[in-house]
Parts: structure tokens; C-alpha cells; sequence
């Protein structure tokens, strides 16, 4: 599904993601972790057009990434959530769904049946005119997740989904990961939470200073020595 090939992001002086490459096929979850700073959210904004990439090739079903818009890698089924939620604070949950698919093909009652489905889903239906900022942060993270998938991605990129969330909301939203993820959908995760992150994906990849200095499934990566010693010391 995605293809990254010697991805390079510098500002600068500062090689932020210094050769990195990987893939992430149908229907799987990748786990992106490493101390802060080694270069995970950067290489999610590389992906989705935030930042453009130094050198490297980002291809998402054959199609080169580097270069487009955020706009144009969304519409191509590249959806993503933010570490710090970025939801219209004075808008309703309701209106935040709507909002990125009010040019689309469907009736403005198929929109509105599949906003409030969601919200349902995650037992925010009854505060659904609420406005967005009198939400948790844990809260509105879930409606992020919810509006992304407004747009039906087929690859979703989650920034810190579990940070500062109440482990109720957390509950609520590893079961919204994997039901997405039985429904087809695929996921690369960056988390602190290694916990999660290892229950959650088939393959990881460890950074440390914008370079990989392992990649695996969870066993190997926690019995890896450079991992260990990148997260804990020598």
C-alpha cells in the first residue's frame, strides 16, 4: 500500500530523518517509536504533505506522495490525526465531522446518518451539538479519528493517540483501531505507549536520532540491546 524509500528530511543543518525506508501493506498496522525527537512525527508529516521531503520517494498505491498538497494525499485515502487535536473549537461535534466532505457526492442526509453512526459508536451521539472545546482532550481526540474517517481512508496515521487519555477513552479507542482494522483499514501508530503499540502492531520500527536502529515484531524489538539502550541507557 505505502512505500517509503530512502526518506530524508533536513532543516537546515539538522537531519531530522536521515534515510528511512519501509512499507506498510493491506490490512496491517506499523508501529513508529523512539524517544522524542527521533524523527516519528516528522516522517508522518513527509507522508501526508505537511513537510516536503529532502530526498527520498513516498508511493501510496504507485503514486508519488512528494510533492502534493495535504488536500490532494487525503482525497487519495491518506487520512490523519494529531498528537494535539485540530478540531473547530466552535463548531459542534456534529459540524466538525461534516465540514471536510461538504463538497462531496452524497446527500446531505447520507453525511449527516453517517456523522451521527460514528459518533454513536463511541457513545458521544448524546453531546453531538456540544461544541468541540467544551470536549476532553481524550474526547477530541476520538472526534479527530471520527472525522478522518468521514473520508473513509484507507490509511490512517495516528500521532500519539493514547497520550494524556483517560484509560476508559483509551479502552474505546484501541477498540476503534482494530474494528477498523478487521474492516480493512491499515494504520501506521506513533506512541509512547509501547504497551498498546505492541499489542497493536504486527511489525515496529525503532528511531533514534532520524535513523532506524531496529525493526521487528514486538518480541524481538523488547529483547533488542540498541533499542533498550536508546530508550533506558547504557
Amino acid at each position: 500500500m505505502l512505500e517509503v524509500n530512502a526518506l530524508r528530511k533536513v532543516f537546515g543543518g539538522n537531519v531530522a530523518v536521515d534515510t528511512i525506508s519501509f512499507n506498510v501493506p493491506d490490512n496491517s498496522i506499523l508501529g513508529l517509536i523512539g524517544v522524542n525527537g527521533s524523527g516519528k512525527t516528522t516522517i508522518m508529516n513527509c507522508i501526508n504533505g505537511i513537510y516536503h521531503a529532502t530526498e527520498g520517494s513516498i508511493r501510496f498505491r504507485g503514486n508519488e506522495l512528494i510533492g502534493k498538497k495535504p488536500y490532494e494525499i487525503a482525497r487519495l485515502g491518506i487520512g490523519r490525526t494529531f498528537q494535539v487535536p485540530r478540531l473547530f473549537r466552535r463548531l459542534t461535534l456534529t459540524e466538525n465531522l461534516i465540514l471536510p466532505v461538504l463538497n462531496d457526492s452524497r446527500s446531505n442526509k447520507e453525511l449527516m446518518d453517517k456523522a451521527e453512526a460514528l459518533l454513536a459508536d463511541v457513545d458521544l451521539h448524546r453531546i453531538r451539538d456540544n461544541y468541540a472545546e467544551e470536549l476532553s482532550g481524550g474526547q477530541q481526540k476520538l472526534v479527530e479519528l471520527l472525522r478522518v474517517m468521514m473520508l473513509d481512508p484507507e490509511l490512517i496515521l495516528l500521532d500519539e493517540p493514547f497520550a494524556g487519555v483517560h484509560p476508559n477513552l483509551c479502552k474505546i479507542f484501541l477498540d476503534q483501531i482494530l474494528k477498523l482494522k478487521n474492516g480493512g483499514k491499515s494504520f501506521i501508530l506513533v506512541s509512547h505507549d509501547l504497551t498498546s503499540v505492541y499489542s497493536l502492531s504486527e511489525h515496529l520500527l525503532v528511531l533514534d536520532q532520524g535513523k532506524t536502529i531496529a525493526e521487528g515484531d514486538a518480541k524481538a524489538i523488547q529483547t533488542n540491546p540498541d533499542v533498550i539502550e536508546a530508550f533506558l541507557g547504557r
